[in-house]
C-alpha cells in the first residue's frame, strides 16, 4: 500500500536488521483510515510528515476491555529521516516510553552440511514439529528422511471424513495420524505463549506464507489458517522439502528403535513395520501426543521418560452470536473483528477441590467451528475442535477441561471401565487413564462412534438430557443424549459444575441452559515427557532427539514448529561437529 511517497507495509518487510524504530501501544478506533494511522505515527514521533519514509505493521491486536470503545492496538516499525536525532529527542527524559529500536527478526542458519556428508538424519512424524525439523534440515543441506505412519494429507482427509460421515475408523489414518499431524484438523491457531527471544515463530509464519497462508498471519495478534488452507500448505511444504533433497515416506510405521549399548546407549537404526532397517545415528522423535504404541516401544527399549500432567473434560458449544455479543457488545458482527473468541479459567473454591488444586479452563477455542471426532483407536471416542479460515459456522466451541496430575492416575477406575494395562505409578499410567475415559465415552455414546452429549442446564441439575435444545450439536457422526458426567472422573465433573456459573459471570451466557457439552476431551497434551538435555538429546540415549508435543515440549502448531527448528539446529550442529 502507498501514501504519497510513503510505503506502508503490513507483513514480512518488518523482518529488518534493526534499522527502524519500533512503536508500541499505538491505539486507534476500529474504523480508522490509513491516513489516521500515518498521522498517529507522525504525532507519536513528533516529526513532520516528510520525515516518515515508510512503516510496517508488526502486530495488530484488538483491545476489547471496554466494549463501548473497542480499539486496534498496533506495534509497528517506522523508517524516518535522521533516525538518530529522532531517537535521541524522543528518549530524552523518557519522553516516549513506547519507543525502541526495531529488533532483528530475520532467521540465520546455524550451519550447513558439507558437500560430501553422507549421513542422513531421520525424522519420525510429519506434524508441525516433524515438518519444520525436516524443512530446516533440508534447507541446511542434510537431506533428511521423514517417516510418517499415515497417508498423504488428501488421502488422510478422505479417511477422516470416513469416520465423520460413515463411522468407519482407520487407526493409521485419522485426525491424529497422517501428513500434517493433528493440527491439520483444527482451527489452525498460530500463536503461543512460549518465550521466543530468537523470533523463531517469525520464521515459522514466514514459511507458512511462502506455502500459501494469508499474509495477515504475519501481523494479526491471533492468526489462524483453518483446515482447508492447511491441507494445501502441507502439500507445498512437502514439495519444498523434496526439492531440497529431503525424502518423505508415507505408510512407514516405526516398529523398533535400534539402540547399541556397547559404549553407552547410542541410536543405530530405525526399523519399519514392513521389515526395512534404516541406519541412522541422529533420529528426531516428533511423533505427536497420540502415538501411544510408540511410547510403549520406547519404554521397552529403555528410553527415559516421565509421566506428566494433562487435562480432561468436554467440548462446550454455544451460538457464535452469543459469544460475539458477550465479547464485542455493540460491535458484534463488525467485519474487522470477525468471530469472537475467549479464554477463561476458574480456580475451584470448594474445599475438597481447592485442596486438590483443581482448575477448569477453556482449551483450543474454535470460533465459528465444529466439534470433531478425533479418536485414533478402535472402541474409543475423543473430541476436538476445528474451524475453517472463514470461521462462519453457527456455533463456537472450546474444550472445557480440568487439569490433572500423575497422582490422579492411581485412582481406581469406575466399575464399567476397562482394566488398566499398567500399575498405578507406571510411567504410562496416563495413557491407561485416557483410554479408560475414552472407552467410557464410546459406551455412553452408543458404541458406534457417536459421542455422549448433554445440555448444560441438565448437567448442572445432575440429570440426563433426552433431546437437544436451541443449540444443535455439530459433532459428526452424531451424538447420544445422556449424562456426560459418567465419562470423566467424579472430581472433574464436580469442578466443571462449579466452574460453569463462575465463568458465566465472566462471559455472559456461558452457562446457558441449552449450551451443549460433548464428551470426551482427553488429548489436550501428551501424557508423557521423553526427557532430553540442554542439547535436545534424550538424557540416556545418544542420537535420539525427543521433540514437539508428543515428547512433552510443545502445545500447539506454533510451539511445536519452533521446537522442530531448535531440534533441527541441534542435530545439524552435532552432525557437523562429528564429521
Amino acid at each position: 500500500m502507498k501514501y504519497g511517497n510513503v510505503r506502508i507495509l503490513l507483513h514480512a518487510s518488518c523482518d529488518n536488521s534493526g534499522t527502524m524504530l519500533r512503536l508500541t501501544e499505538l491505539k486507534l478506533p476500529l474504523d480508522h483510515t490509513d491516513d489516521a494511522l500515518r498521522a498517529a505515527i507522525i504525532e507519536r514521533l513528533d516529526i513532520n510528515e516528510h520525515a516518515l519514509l515508510r512503516y510496517c505493521v508488526y502486530r495488530r491486536a484488538v483491545d476489547a476491555r471496554k466494549r463501548g470503545s473497542i480499539q486496534f492496538t498496533y506495534t509497528l516499525d517506522a523508517e524516518v529521516a535522521d533516525e538518530e536525532t529522532v531517537w535521541i529527542r524522543n528518549k530524552k527524559h523518557n519522553k516516549n516510553k513506547y519507543l525502541d529500536k526495531s529488533p532483528d527478526t530475520g532467521y540465520r542458519f546455524v550451519t550447513h552440511a558439507q558437500p560430501n556428508l553422507k549421513e542422513r538424519p531421520v525424522v519420525i512424524g510429519s506434524g508441525p514439529c516433524g515438518f519444520f525439523a525436516g524443512l530446516l534440515l533440508a534447507q541446511m543441506g542434510f537431506r533428511p528422511i521423514i517417516l510418517e505412519r499415515g497417508k498423504i494429507v488428501r488421502e488422510r482427509t478422505q479417511d477422516t471424513w470416513g469416520l465423520w460421515r460413515r463411522s468407519t475408523l482407520n487407526p493409521e489414518s485419522n485426525v491424529q495420524f497422517g501428513e500434517g499431524g493433528a493440527g491439520t484438523f483444527s482451527d489452525g491457531k498460530l500463536y503461543s505463549q512460549i518465550k521466543d527471544r530468537r523470533f523463531l515463530s517469525r520464521k515459522v509464519l514466514t514459511e507458512f506464507v511462502k506455502a500459501g497462508a494469508p499474509e495477515e498471519i504475519l501481523y494479526v495478534a491471533h492468526p489462524h489458517i483453518g483446515t482447508f488452507r492447511l491441507v494445501a500448505m502441507v502439500e507445498s511444504m512437502r514439495e519444498t522439502i523434496t526439492a531440497l533433497g529431503g525424502e518423505i515416506r508415507f505408510g512407514c510405521k516405526v516398529s523398533d528403535i535400534e539402540v547399541d549399548g556397547t559404549d553407552g546407549r547410542q541410536v543405530r537404526a530405525v526399523h519399519l513395520a514392513g521389515g526395512e532397517r534404516i541406519a541412522a545415528r541422529h533420529v528426531v522423535l516428533a511423533v505427536g501426543h497420540s502415538a501411544r504404541d510408540t511410547f510403549s516401544l520406547l519404554h521397552q527399549r529403555g528410553v527415559y521418560m516421565e509421566a506428566k500432567p494433562f487435562s480432561i473434560g468436554f467440548r462446550i458449544e454455544h451460538p457464535q452470536s452469543l459469544i460475539d455479543a458477550a465479547r464485542w457488545g455493540q460491535f458484534a458482527g463488525h467485519k474487522l473483528l470477525g468471530a469472537a473468541d475467549y479464554k477463561l479459567v476458574h480456580h475451584c473454591e470448594n474445599a475438597a477441590l481447592r485442596q486438590q488444586s483443581r482448575s477448569v479452563y477453556s482449551f483450543c477455542m474454535c470460533p465459528g467451528g465444529t466439534v470433531v471426532a478425533a479418536t485414533s483407536e478402535v472402541g474409543r471416542v475423543v473430541t476436538n475442535g476445528m474451524s475453517q479460515y472463514s470461521r462462519n459456522e453457527r456455533n463456537a466451541n472450546a474444550g472445557l477441561v480440568v487439569g490433572i496430575t500423575p497422582k490422579d492416575f492411581s485412582m481406581p477406575p469406575k466399575s464399567h471401565s476397562q482394566p488398566r494395562e499398567h500399575a498405578p505409578g507406571h510411567v504410562l499410567a496416563g495413557v491407561d487413564f485416557q483410554r479408560q475415559w475414552e472407552s467410557a465415552a464410546f459406551v455412553a455414546g452408543g458404541g458406534n462412534y457417536n459421542a455422549p452429549a448433554q445440555r448444560v442446564g441438565d448437567f448442572l441439575a445432575g440429570r440426563a438430557s433426552l433431546a437437544q435444545g436451541k443449540v444443535a450439536p455439530s459433532y459428526k457422526p452424531g451424538v447420544r443424549w445422556t449424562d456426560v458426567s459418567a465419562c470423566v472422573p467424579d472430581y472433574a465433573a464436580a469442578a466443571i459444575r462449579e466452574a460453569l456459573p463462575a465463568l458465566d459471570r465472566k462471559l455472559k451466557g456461558f452457562a446457558m441452559a441449552d449450551a451443549v457439552l460433548t464428551g470426551v476431551e482427553t488429548r489436550t497434551s501428551s501424557p508423557v515427557r521423553i526427557t532430553r538435555d540442554t542439547a535436545y538429546v534424550s538424557i540416556n540415549t545418544r542420537g535420539l532427539y525427543p521433540a514437539g508435543e508428543g515428547a512433552g515440549y510443545a502445545g500447539g502448531i506454533l510451539s511445536a514448529a519452533v521446537d522442530g527448528i531448535e531440534v533441527a539446529e541441534a542435530v545439524a550442529l552435532n552432525i557437523v561437529n562429528q564429521f
